[in-house]
């Protein structure tokens, strides 16, 4: 068992759009999904791409991936990466397989002389909030998010 992590290409939208209602169901927001094979398509790898994806392989089977995009942090005054989505599949969990595509975007931003990587998570996932926190990654308190949607 060998464990490969690389860029998702146009031919892996179905499996972006898996990925992303599979998460929406673990984090109980599956009636907020609005995206379809054709806006991972025009998103991911389009003309005008807002967004990058990882995708991580056990031999031949996609077992996770990372969704994020480019951010800015004016204090640091550098680009960061903003990771929208990290998802492994539960039977492969417990394998470091999220780990290694949490440094994958790591080294990415190493590599981009970026100044941060950040993320969001639900408040109840305990399960994530552990494992981020094993990886030394301290939670931002005094902030809260907020949205518009439009």
């Amino acid at each position: 068992m060998s464990l490969l992590i690389r860029p998702a290409l146009v031919s892996d939208a179905k499996q972006i759009l898996y990925f992303i209602n599979a998460i929406a169901e673990y984090e109980l927001l599956s009636d907020e999904v609005l995206a379809t094979e054709d806006g991972v398509i025009n998103n991911l790898f389009g003309e005008n791409a807002v967004a990058s994806c990882l995708l991580a392989f056990e031999s031949e089977v996609c077992v996770g991936f990372a969704l994020y995009f480019r951010n800015f942090s004016t204090f640091v005054c550098k680009p960061g990466i903003y990771l929208e989505d990290l998802f492994v599949e539960p039977a492969f969990r417990g394998k470091g397989y999220g780990k290694a595509l949490l440094m994958a975007l790591v080294e990415l931003a190493k590599i981009r002389n970026y100044g941060r990587v950040e993320w969001s998570v639900l408040n109840w996932n305990k399960p994530a909030i552990d494992f981020y926190e094993s990886l030394g990654a301290k939670p931002m308190s005094g902030w809260t998010t907020y949205r518009l949607t439009l």
